[in-house]
């Protein structure tokens, strides 16, 4: 009984925060297939049933059977999204071979994309919700901009504050929303059964057969029904992979078919409802009350992506392909509840970007879905790896699925790609600013351990030495932070060379992140001792962990190493990096390197050291 009320309750939860982007489709693909500016399909008995069956197997085949059945099985103890499944990808593959680096660059690519397209989701969810208004009366035209980005700007706004007291409301008002759908549906399929006929995949195979050129392009706006799939998949650590998966066979994909069919069988009825067949289902006297309930959700929708965006960067940050930033924890109780002002404020910019250019729904639906149909395609590509290296797979069973997976993504992409000079432009720039940056942090990082490294002692002699040279020492302990264990920390030469003197007790500390989501606190540290009371300390994290360090500190009194904060100074090294010409990395990547390196987070921050005991030395390293 306890385990039903758990899995009604994570289920309900999974409605209000998974199925919030894919259950707002219902607001623009059908006007977008038929009433597309540049290549609109006629209505016709034929033409209706060949587009509803193609958006009812492309829910089927890429959203259940791919996302629901399959991808949702590579979870990285229990965490899915593209980071967590790359983590996954490269766990069997060897370390520094063209396959790792291969793959390694796919899921940055992909990630890049996701942050592309997830600017366009606030933007044309909303937008489509509100221009709802305009069905009621024209006067209200002038309105849906202004109104669009006041609702936004709020949601953005109130990310600060975090949605552990919202949350509470996200699953029972998509529930209704859902409710909604099927019931607006059903009543309009009663007037029309016929179009009940598209479940057959027959009528979509004949519509492409009998229009090749239409057909494909129709796809670019079939595929808008299944955007959204990625986010079952990222979300999934949060509630589990059975509620995701009783959410959507159970209510999601039922309601979308039924509204989906609805529609159809009103064109069928009144072709001019094409004007806008979402809200052209209800009655006049039911209009403002679904568009504050369609309204309510597609604010869902965007704050799944703004969470998706926030938990994204920090396993990007914890990877190491993004700069260090502020990130605070809005709840006590859930650790996923965090808040990135840095990347809140850069999504609402470019989202008012997107509104104030774009203008309607249309415009911008002609941007939308090149991005994520390419990230489609990286997650297969992810996931036939671990299907193959990890689960044991033979090469015919995961060959052929991840073959069929492919052929339906990429004709999605190629669809996708007539859209790049309408729109489909911003989302590819975007997400290539977001890589360029990922990369030359990444390659900046790299080069910066190496400069660092190749003017560094060795650590094992060096202890030796300080040790038989009998090194004046003053009561307390002094941590040293160091990426490498074989080196001696350069803040420890230079505290030496100033104060001539060693604490009482020297730790070189090295937080290492592992390709797991989370690391037991048992398995959290690891601590090696040396004569002369030098100790090697690594701390483990996983990508989903929040580090916090002196909390890490407290498990070393497992192993014999005890810590009093209070007579405990943490010395970090500061690098100022200077650019230069002719050097390894082009000089303005590594002037964006630079860039990014002086505002990166304070590391005292990200680890939770209390500033009161950090020392910092600083060094100059030519890049």
């Amino acid at each position: 009984m306890e385990h039903r009320n758990s899995l009604r309750t994570l289920t309900l939860a999974a409605l209000g925060v998974v199925y919030g982007d894919i259950g707002t489709s219902p607001l623009y693909t059908i006007k977008e297939v038929f009433a597309n500016e540049h290549h609109p399909v006629p209505i016709t008995p034929d033409n209706v049933l060949g587009i509803l069956s193609l958006i009812v197997w492309s829910l089927i085949i890429v959203v259940t059977i791919k996302y629901v059945l399959f991808i949702m099985r590579a979870d990285n103890d229990g965490e899915g999204g593209l980071m967590a499944l790359m983590a996954l990808a490269l766990r069997p593959l060897k370390e520094g071979s063209r396959m790792q680096r291969s793959i390694m660059a796919l899921g940055i690519f992909g990630t890049a994309l996701f942050y592309g397209d997830g600017v366009i989701t606030p933007a044309i969810s909303v937008l489509s919700a509100v221009e709802g208004l305009q069905v009621a009366t024209p006067a209200f035209e002038s309105y849906v901009v202004p109104i669009t980005l006041v609702v936004l700007i709020a949601l953005f706004s109130f990310q600060r504050h975090g949605t552990a007291g919202i949350g509470a409301f996200f699953g029972p008002v998509m529930l209704v929303w859902f409710a909604v759908l099927a019931l607006l549906g059903v009543v309009n399929i009663a007037a029309y059964p016929g179009v009940l006929a598209a479940l057959l995949p027959t009528h979509g195979l004949a519509f492409l057969a009998d229009n090749p050129l239409l057909g494909f392009f129709a796809l670019g706006a079939v595929f808008l029904a299944v955007t959204g799939a990625e986010t079952l998949y990222a979300d999934m650590g949060h509630f589990g992979r059975e509620p995701v998966r009783l959410a959507w066979l159970g209510l999601v994909l039922p309601a979308l078919i039924l509204n989906y069919f609805g529609q159809g069988a009103l064109l069928l009825d009144n072709p001019a409802a094409i004007e806008n067949p979402f809200y052209r289902l209800i009655p006049e006297w039911g209009l403002y009350p679904l568009v504050g309930l369609a309204t309510a959700a597609t604010v869902i929708a965007s704050q799944a992506v703004i969470s998706g965006a926030f938990s994204m960067t920090r396993q990007a940050i914890q990877l190491g392909y993004l700069p260090r930033m502020d990130i605070q924890h809005t709840s006590e109780s859930e650790i996923g509840q965090i808040y990135l002002p840095a990347i809140n404020w850069m999504l609402l910019i470019a989202v008012i970007g997107l509104v104030l250019g774009f203008k309607t729904s249309t415009n911008l639906a002609a941007a939308y879905g090149i991005a994520v149909s390419g990230m489609m395609i990286i997650t297969a590509i992810m996931a036939w790896i671990v299907a193959r290296k990890l689960w044991g797979w033979s090469a015919l069973a995961s060959g052929s699925l991840i073959v069929a997976f492919l052929v339906v993504d990429t004709a999605f992409l190629a669809a996708n790609t007539i859209k790049i000079a309408d729109g489909g432009w911003f989302p590819l720039v975007f997400g290539m600013a977001v890589l360029t940056v990922m990369m030359t942090w990444r390659r900046g990082r790299n080069l910066l351990v190496e400069r660092v490294r190749a003017d560094a002692l060795a650590l094992e002699p060096f202890i030796q030495d300080m040790v038989a040279n009998e090194v004046p020492r003053v009561p307390g302990t002094a941590v040293f932070m160091t990426q490498d264990t074989r080196k001696v920390p350069f803040a420890l030469l230079h505290s030496l060379k100033h104060y001539q003197v060693l604490h009482q007790r020297v730790v070189f500390l090295t937080v290492t992140i592992l390709d797991v989501a989370r690391v037991p606190d048992a398995r959290r540290v690891a601590v090696e001792s040396f004569p002369g009371e030098f100790h090697r300390v690594k701390v483990f994290y996983g990508f989903m962990d929040q580090p916090d360090l002196p909390a890490a500190l407290e498990r070393c009194k497992e192993h014999g190493l005890e810590f009093d904060m209070m007579r405990t100074t943490f010395f970090l090294g500061r690098e100022t990096v200077i650019p230069t010409l002719g050097a390894e990395m082009a000089y303005w990547r590594a002037l964006l390197f630079v860039a990014l390196f002086r505002n990166a987070g304070s590391a005292t921050a990200f680890f939770k050291i209390p500033s009161n005991r950090v020392v910092e030395l600083g060094t100059q390293v030519v890049l």
